[in-house]
């Protein structure tokens, strides 16, 4: 058995409780798939991080991101809570204002600016939906075709199917079929919030075919709905999303497309550290 530093984070939040968990585990080179994985389906989050000592020499470190089902070569709020956590416990990052995460999609940029953190957006592969896929996707999340506004296959890492609908109100409103989403890719939500309110736009994130029915704050979501709703003329190039509402957080996440990087952050805060035997 051994011994490792241990960090649980709370992402796209200044606020413990209202954001997304992540679970961090320092120094974990010695451990092998099978423990990382069984570990990530104990901590039943929706993802848990290892990291380890980068094979890159851009890089200030290497990290593996596990959800309860399997591995993800990219996720977002697992990219702020571990950088804030390898920070927390005295990492030193190669270029001041700057870390350089390491991870399945190769090098990502994490920028740092006081209270907040933001990463880089991976690039990302988008095309139609097929006809016969969006409809089981509408089905399954309880939506109609009169709701619909727009849709899109997204992947920047993880695969996402992007639905636009007309409303906030009608997002919030999703009563969805997590045992039919099962069987579908990752689906994400967005619309515009009425006028008035202090977010530009409301999302909600279903994942149920890895274990989490649905993710309180997602960034690698947000990541590639930006990339395409700002491509497509559907969204400005500065906002911030409200997700988690369902679930009784207060997720908030700022949008910023500068010259040619989109860059999406929030603030992170630790809740326990401490050091898990393994």
């Amino acid at each position: 058995m051994t011994r490792f530093a241990f960090t649980q984070v709370d992402v796209f939040t200044d606020q413990v409780l209202l954001g997304n968990p992540v679970a961090v585990m320092h120094g974990a080179d010695a451990l092998d798939d099978a423990r990382m994985q069984a570990f990530a389906r104990w901590t039943n989050l929706s993802e848990t991080t290892f990291l380890l000592a980068p094979n890159d020499a851009g890089a200030d470190y290497r990290v593996r991101i596990f959800t309860p089902g399997g591995e993800l070569p990219f996720a977002g709020h697992p990219t702020l809570g571990t950088c804030h956590a390898w920070l927390e416990r005295g990492g030193r990052p190669r270029r001041a204002g700057e870390v350089v995460q390491q991870c399945g999609v190769g090098l990502v940029r994490v920028r740092l600016d006081g209270a907040r953190a933001a990463f880089a957006a991976p690039p990302l592969r988008a095309e139609a939906v097929d006809a016969a896929l969006l409809d089981r996707v509408l089905a399954a999340i309880g939506a109609s075709r009169k709701q619909l506004v727009a849709a899109q296959r997204l992947d920047n890492g993880p695969l996402w199917i992007g639905v636009v609908l007309d409303r906030a109100e009608t997002v919030l409103a999703l009563e969805p079929d997590h045992v039919a989403l099962r069987q579908l890719p990752k689906v994400g939500v967005i619309a515009r919030q009425a006028a008035g309110a202090d977010t530009d736009f409301e999302v909600r994130a279903f994942a149920a075919s890895i274990g989490v029915p649905e993710d309180p704050v997602t960034g690698s979501l947000n990541a590639s709905l930006a990339q395409w709703l700002i491509g497509a003329g559907l969204a400005p190039e500065r906002y911030v999303v409200a997700q988690g509402a369902r679930l009784g957080r207060r997720g908030r996440v700022h949008v910023s497309k500068e010259s040619e990087a989109l860059w999406i952050g929030g603030a992170t805060v630790s809740c326990i550290r401490g050091e898990v035997d393994l």
